[in-house]
C-alpha cells in the first residue's frame, strides 16, 4: 500500500500542486467487484482546500488515472455503520449518499480517523459522524488548537506529521540539507556526530535569540508607550465621530419630512390631474351641441338642408349616448341629468321621424298612383327610381332608428311593404291582363278599354279573372278569353298543337306569327319584371340597412317584449333572422302576386299552344341563369326558380302528350300509309326546338326529350309497320326510316348521332328486303327452280352431278328458261314497276331509288343464275333467253316511258 501511495503522490497530486494524506482500497457495494482508491488529498498553496478524490486504474492497467473529486466541506455525514464490530463497508453522504466496501477494516478506521482531522481542524461546519469508535475521533491538542492555521510553520509541521508519518521536503529544503552536508564531511559516515554538531549549533543559536529578545525590551516599552498615545488618539477620534453621527440623524430626519411633504404634494397633483381628465372626458364625450339639439327638435325634415342636419344631429347623439363610461360615471348626478335628456331627445325626434316617413309613404303613393294610368294600356311597369331616390336621403336616419328604436323601425318597415304590396299588386295584376290580352291575339284597342272603362268595371279585367284564381291555375274552358282566343285563330289550328297535327299541315298553315308574338310577348314580361324586382330588393337593402351577410352586427340593438331597447350580444346572434331572410321576407311580402301571375301566365300560354312551352323554358332558364349569376339568394333568382319548375313540367307534358298521341294514332286501311304524320310532326318540332334553343343555358332538357321522341317514333312506325294490310311493311319502314334520316342529317342534332345512323341502317335494310321479295315475282318459277338447284348441292350433291337429278336436268332447265323470253321478263317487269309505284308515296320520290335498286339486284341474280348453270350444267350449251343489255333496256325503258 505504501508503494502505491509513493505512485499516486507522485503520478497524480504532486502535479496538481496536492499533499495525499490518507488512501483506502474500496469497490462499490452491491455491485461487481471493480477495485477503485479514495485518497483524502490538501493544497499545498494558501487558502487550503481539503478534497476527497477517486483514483482508478486504467483500462490498460500501466496507470491510475483520477475519476471524480468532491470537496470535503460538500460532506455531510459520515456512516461507519457499526461502531463495535468490525465492518468494511461505510457511507459518505455528498449531495448523494456513496455507499462503499473497504478491503479491510484498518483501513477504513485509518481514512474515516483522517477525515475526522482535516473536518477539526479546517472546516468550521462540522461533518456528522455516525456508527465510528470513539478511540477513532481523538481530540487535538489545545495548544495546537491555540494556534491559527497556517500561524507557525512548525506547528503546521507537527500537526501535518500527527496526520501522517512521512513527509516529504521540498526543494529549498532539501538544498539547505545538501550544503550543510558538504561542511561536515563525516556527515554521512558518522550520523551521530553530525546529528551532535547540530544540536550544539541549535542550542548556540536558541542562546543568540534569548539575548537578542532581552537587548530589545527598551524598544517594545516605547514602542508599547506609542501604542497608548495611539489609543488615545483613536478615543478622541470615535468621540468625534459619534457627534458628527448625531447631527447626520437630525439632518435625515429633516430630509425625511421634507419627502414626505412632496410626496403628498405630488400625490395631490395626480389627484387633481384625474379629475381634470375625467371632468374633461365627460365634457367632450357627453355635451350635445345647442345645434344638434335644435335640429333634432325642429329640423325639417322635407328639405336636404333639414335632412342632412337631422342625420348629423342622430350621429352625435348616438356618440353621445353610446359613450364608454367609466366604473362610477353612472352614479354621477351630471351623467343622469345628461342622459335623461339623451333620451328624451331620442324618443322625440324617433317619434317626429316615424311620423314624417309615414307621411312620406302615403303622400309617395298618391303620385305614383296618379302615373299608374298611362301604363295599363301598354306592356310596362312604372318604374319607382323616383320613390326610391326621395326615400334613400332617409337611409342613415333609419340605420339610427334601427340601432335606437328598433321597435318604431320595424313599424315603418311593416308600413312599407304593407303599402308596396297593395301598390305593385295593382301595377301587377294590370301588366298581366294586358299581357295575357296580347297573348290572345285580340286585336282590339286596349289603351283604348283602360282609358275610357273604369278599373272596377273594366272589361279586360273580367274576361281575364276566369284565368286565374287563388292558385293561379286556368279554372275554365269556357272563359272570355278562351272565346277572344278561339275567334282570332280562326279555325286554322285547335288550342293544342301536337305533332300528329302538324304532320297532317303544311308549313304554311302553322301560326309561326303566334308563336313568335307570344315569345317577344313572354320575354317583355320577364324584361319588365326583373329589373323592377332587382331595384326594389337593391333600395331594401340599402333604406333599411339590411345587409347581405347571415348575422346582425355586432353591438345592434334591440327591443324586448316589454318595449326596452338594448344592445344584443354577440351571442344572441344565432338566435334571431338574419338580415338576408328580414329582405327575402319583405320582398315575398311585396310581390306576392308574381309567382302567381307567372303561373297563370304560363297555363295560359301552355293552353292556348303547348309548344309556347319551349319558348317559356328557353326565357325562363336564361333569366334564372341571369339572377342566378347576379344574387344566387335574391328573391328574383328564388321565385323564377319555382316558376321555372312549373314550365319544365309543362314542357315534360307537352313531350309525353306527343308521345302519347304517336301511340294512338290509327292508319286507314283502305289508303297506303307513306310517311306518318307524327315523323313529319318530329320533322317540324326539331326544326323549331332548334331554332328555340339556339346557344340557349337548357339544352340538355331538349336533348333528354329528343331521346323519349325519337324512341317513340321508332318504336310507332315499326307498330305501324307491322299493323298495316295494304302497302308492305318493309315500304312504311322504308320510307319513314328514310325521311328520318333525311331529317337528322340535315339538323346534325349530336345527340342523335347513334338514331340517325340506325335510321340509316334500318332504311337499307327494309330496302334491301322489299327489293329482294319484289324481285322474285316477275321470275317466280325461275327462281324456284334455281333455289331448288342450290337446295340439293346444300344437302351435299356435287354440282356437276346435279343434272343427274330427275327434277333439276337439262330438259327441265331449257323448260324453264323457254318459259321466260325477253318479252316476258319486260311485261313482267313492267308490272313490277306498276306495284312498287302503288305503294310507295309520292312525299318521299323514293320510287327511282327503288327501280335503281332493283335493277343491280337483278342483274346480281342473273349472274347469279348464269353461274349456277356453268358450274351445274357444264357444256350443255343452256343459257338464258336475254342478256344483262337487254335488262337494263327493258328497266331503262320502262322507267321513261312512266
Amino acid at each position: 500500500m505504501t508503494a502505491i501511495k509513493h505512485a499516486l503522490q507522485r503520478d497524480i497530486f504532486t502535479p496538481n500542486d496536492e499533499r495525499l494524506l490518507s488512501i483506502v482500497n474500496v469497490c462499490k457495494a452491491g455491485k461487481k467487484k471493480k477495485n477503485c482508491f479514495l485518497c483524502a488529498t490538501v493544497t499545498t498553496e494558501r487558502p487550503v482546500q481539503v478534497k476527497v478524490v477517486k483514483v482508478k486504474k486504467s483500462d490498460k492497467g500501466d496507470f491510475y488515472k483520477r475519476q471524480m473529486a468532491w470537496e470535503l466541506r460538500d460532506l455531510t455525514k459520515v456512516d461507519a455503520k457499526d461502531a463495535n464490530k468490525e465492518n468494511p463497508e461505510f457511507d459518505l453522504h455528498f449531495e448523494k449518499v456513496y455507499r462503499w466496501v473497504a478491503s479491510s477494516t484498518a483501513e477504513k478506521n485509518s481514512f474515516i480517523s483522517c477525515i475526522w482531522k482535516l473536518n477539526q481542524r479546517y472546516l468550521r461546519k462540522k461533518v456528522e459522524f455516525v456508527n465510528v469508535s470513539p478511540q477513532l475521533l481523538e481530540e487535538l491538542p489545545k495548544a495546537e488548537e491555540s494556534v491559527p492555521s497556517g500561524e507557525s510553520q512548525s506547528v503546521a509541521g507537527g500537526d501535518e506529521d500527527a496526520l501522517d508519518d512521512y513527509q516529504e521536503l521540498n526543494t529549498r529544503e532539501e538544498q539547505d540539507i545538501e550544503s550543510m552536508m558538504e561542511v561536515c564531511e563525516y556527515a554521512i559516515s558518522n550520523a551521530e556526530a553530525f546529528a551532535e554538531k547540530l544540536s550544539r549549533e541549535l542550542q548556540v543559536l536558541d542562546g543568540a535569540n534569548i539575548q537578542s529578545i532581552m537587548a530589545s525590551e527598551k524598544q517594545v516599552n516605547i514602542l508599547m508607550q506609542l501604542l497608548d498615545k495611539a489609543l488615545a488618539e483613536v478615543d478622541n477620534i470615535e468621540g468625534k465621530l459619534l457627534s458628527y453621527e448625531e447631527m447626520l440623524q437630525s439632518v435625515k430626519e429633516q430630509m425625511d419630512q421634507i419627502s414626505q411633504s412632496n410626496r403628498l404634494i405630488q400625490i395631490s397633483n395626480t389627484n387633481n390631474g384625474k379629475l381634470l381628465d375625467e371632468i374633461q372626458f365627460l365634457v367632450n364625450y357627453m355635451d350635445l351641441s345647442k345645434g344638434h339639439i335644435k335640429a333634432l327638435q325642429e329640423g325639417d325634415l322635407s328639405s336636404p338642408k333639414g335632412v342632412e342636419a337631422c342625420i348629423n344631429a342622430s350621429e352625435a347623439l348616438s356618440q353621445c349616448m353610446n359613450v364608454a363610461l367609466k366604473p362610477g360615471h353612472d352614479q354621477l348626478m351630471a351623467v343622469k341629468q345628461q342622459q335623461h335628456l339623451f333620451c328624451e331627445l331620442r324618443d322625440a325626434f324617433a317619434r317626429r321621424l316615424t311620423n314624417h316617413l309615414n307621411n312620406v309613404f302615403v303622400h309617395q303613393g298618391h303620385d305614383q298612383s296618379a302615373t299608374l294610368t298611362q301604363h295599363t294600356a301598354e306592356l310596362t311597369l312604372p318604374k319607382h327610381s323616383p320613390l326610391h331616390r326621395d326615400l334613400l336621403r332617409y337611409a342613415k336616419l333609419m340605420e339610427w332608428l334601427k340601432n335606437t328604436q328598433r321597435e318604431k323601425y320595424e313599424g315603418l318597415s311593416r308600413t312599407y311593404v304593407d303599402y308596396m304590396t297593395r301598390l305593385y299588386e295593382r301595377e301587377i295584376k294590370d301588366f298581366f291582363e294586358v299581357a295575357k290580352i296580347k297573348m290572345a291575339g285580340t286585336s282590339k284597342d286596349v289603351k283604348g278599354k283602360f282609358a275610357t272603362l273604369p278599373r272596377k268595371e273594366s272589361a279586360l279585367k273580367q274576361e281575364t279573372e276566369s284565368l286565374h284564381g287563388s292558385s293561379g291555375k286556368l279554372t275554365g274552358s269556357t272563359s272570355s278569353l278562351n272565346k277572344l282566343a278561339v275567334s282570332s285563330s280562326n279555325s286554322r289550328r285547335s288550342q293544342s298543337s301536337s305533332l300528329l297535327d302538324m304532320g297532317n299541315m303544311s308549313a304554311s298553315d302553322l301560326d309561326v306569327a303566334d308563336r313568335t308574338r307570344f315569345d317577344k310577348i313572354f320575354e317583355q314580361v320577364l324584361s319588365e319584371l326583373e329589373p323592377l324586382c332587382l331595384a326594389e330588393q337593391d333600395f331594401i337593402s340599402k333604406f333599411f340597412k339590411l345587409q347581405q351577410h347571415p348575422t346582425l352586427a355586432q353591438g345592434e340593438n334591440v327591443d324586448d317584449a316589454d318595449g326596452t331597447a338594448h344592445s344584443r350580444p354577440v351571442s344572441d346572434h344565432r338566435h334571431s333572422i338574419s338580415e338576408k331572410d328580414m329582405v327575402r321576407m319583405m320582398m315575398n311580402k311585396i310581390f306576392q302576386s308574381i309567382e302567381t301571375e307567372l303561373n297563370s301566365l304560363i297555363a295560359l300560354g301552355d293552353k292556348i299552344d303547348s309548344f309556347n312551352s319551349l319558348y317559356m323554358l328557353v326565357k325562363m332558364s336564361h333569366h334564372v341563369w341571369t339572377a342566378e349569376n347576379a344574387d344566387p339568394a335574391s328573391y328574383l333568382s328564388t321565385t323564377l326558380g319555382n316558376v321555372l319548375v312549373t314550365v319544365k313540367r309543362n314542357f315534360d307534358k307537352c313531350i309525353s302528350g306527343q308521345i302519347r298521341q304517336m301511340e294512338e294514332v290509327k292508319i286507314s286501311k283502305k289508303s297506303k300509309v307513306g310517311i306518318l304524320p307524327f315523323v313529319t310532326g318530329f320533322e317540324e318540332f326539331a326544326k323549331l326546338a332548334e331554332a328555340i334553343f339556339r346557344n340557349a343555358e337548357r339544352r340538355g332538357d331538349l336533348d333528354k326529350a329528343y331521346i323519349k321522341l325519337i324512341k317513340a317514333v321508332f318504336n310507332n312506325v315499326e307498330k305501324v309497320a307491322n299493323e298495316s294490310q295494304k302497302t308492305p311493311r318493309d315500304v312504311v319502314m322504308m320510307e319513314n326510316f328514310h325521311h328520318i334520316f333525311s331529317t337528322l342529317s340535315s339538323l346534325k342534332i349530336s345527340c342523335l348521332e347513334a338514331e340517325r345512323k340506325e335510321a340509316k341502317q334500318k332504311y337499307t335494310e327494309h330496302l334491301q328486303s322489299y327489293v329482294i321479295n319484289s324481285l322474285g315475282q316477275p321470275l317466280e318459277k325461275l327462281n324456284h327452280f334455281f333455289e331448288g338447284v342450290e337446295a340439293r348441292v346444300a344437302q351435299g350433291v356435287r354440282e356437276e352431278e346435279v343434272s343427274y337429278q330427275l327434277a333439276f336436268n337439262k330438259q327441265e332447265l331449257r323448260k324453264v328458261i323457254k318459259e321466260y323470253p325477253g318479252k316476258e321478263v319486260k311485261k313482267g317487269l313492267d308490272n313490277l314497276y306498276k306495284k312498287v309505284d302503288k305503294h310507295l308515296c309520292e312525299e318521299e320520290n323514293l320510287l327511282q331509288v327503288v327501280w335503281h335498286s332493283m335493277q343491280d339486284e337483278f342483274i346480281r341474280q342473273y349472274k347469279h343464275f348464269e353461274g349456277l348453270i356453268n358450274r351445274c350444267y357444264p357444256g350443255s350449251g343452256i343459257t338464258m333467253e336475254f342478256t344483262i343489255q337487254d335488262m337494263l333496256e327493258y328497266f331503262s325503258s320502262i322507267a321513261q316511258s312512266h
